[in-house]
């Protein structure tokens, strides 16, 4: 029997300039739909996995666009609500070379911004269910989203169920010490935690992370990640560390944390074609592979690979098989041809 994985949280309808253009040029917009959590689903239904996605939808045609992009992907949509009066939207404006993306927000009013936790029958929901994967997003939609979040963890928890939390901190949606006040109580007892929070930080402000060297980066998430497990009960914490050549070129590499050690995979080198869901594709192939229950030292070099493949995918969701996601572990990738 396939395992099911149910994720939770908002979609949302993306609108992109044209041939790398900026919003003030274009005339024409490209469609996708994304969400963090509907990015997962989508990838891990790729990856042969039973995929629910629970959501709230307007009864109007863009639902049902919405609708038909996560039935095109095999994704299950029986449990998604249906009310509320639009799909949110945000506009991106890809970045190349030397020029940043840019992002704006079209959701207030949204259906999944307004859901209640009564649209949702969590027993049906979560019925044969092996794990639950929800963002930082989704309670940062307002406090019925921190309602439904928390009152989902705490059925799966009751119900031996596998809770993975993406910490996902967005400025635009709420404030960092709101954010840190709230995911501390979220993740609580969870089994995978991607992503961090510093218990030692008492900043009120988004700081990202430097090192010297990678001693005193080993130093610092040895002592976060032990910090997280002794006073957050977090099983298993996971990240990627990115470093920007340009909008065009980075590298990436990732770490789990399995409450007694770090494991680091590679560091891959590549371009980008789109790098909109790559953390979600990181996400994916983490609870793919710790489903399949691998090595830790497997689980991390495929959802690296998994979030390196998503750059080379147009659209917010990764499509990609477990089989073209290994030709990256397998150092295959080289812009061949397979016949």
């Amino acid at each position: 029997m396939k395992k099911k994985v149910v994720t939770l949280g908002e979609i949302m309808m993306r609108l992109s300039p044209v041939q790398n253009k900026r919003f003030i040029q274009s005339n024409n917009f490209e469609i996708n739909f994304g969400g963090a959590e509907a990015n997962v689903a989508v990838l891990l239904s790729h990856l042969g996995l039973e995929s629910t996605f629970v959501t709230k939808l307007p009864s109007n045609q863009i639902g049902e666009m919405v609708l038909g992009y996560l039935r095109s992907n095999g994704v299950d949509i029986n449990n998604i609500a249906i009310g509320g009066d639009r799909v949110g939207v945000y506009y991106f404006e890809k970045g190349v070379s030397t020029r940043n993306a840019q992002v704006v927000y079209d959701r207030k009013g949204s259906s999944m911004s307004e859901a209640i936790i009564e649209d949702f029958n969590l027993e049906e929901i979560f019925k044969n269910a092996s794990l639950f994967h929800v963002s930082g997003i989704t309670p940062a939609l307002g406090e019925d989203g921190i309602k439904i979040v928390k009152e989902c963890i705490e059925y799966c928890k009751n119900n031996n169920i596998r809770v993975s939390v993406d910490l996902n901190y967005r400025s635009k949606l709420w404030s960092y010490k709101k954010f840190n006040k709230v995911m501390k109580e979220i993740v609580k007892g969870v089994d995978i935690c991607i992503g961090w929070i510093d218990l030692d930080s008492s900043a009120d402000e988004f700081t990202p992370v430097k090192f010297n060297n990678l001693e005193d980066e080993k130093l610092y998430f040895n002592k976060v990640f032990r910090l997280m497990k002794e006073e957050l009960g977090v099983k298993h914490v996971a990240t990627t560390l990115r470093e920007t050549i340009s909008a065009s070129e980075n590298t990436l590499r990732g770490l789990i944390y399995n409450g007694e050690e770090i494991i680091y995979s590679r560091k891959y080198s590549f371009e980008i074609i789109d790098r909109v869901g790559a953390g979600d594709a990181f996400a994916g192939g983490l609870l793919y592979k710790l489903l399949e229950e691998e090595s830790y030292e497997e689980i991390i070099e495929f959802a690296v690979a998994s979030g390196v493949y998503k750059h080379t995918i147009q659209g917010d969701a990764s499509i990609a098989t477990k089989e073209e996601i290994e030709t990256v572990i397998k150092g295959m990738l080289a812009g061949g041809v397979a016949r």
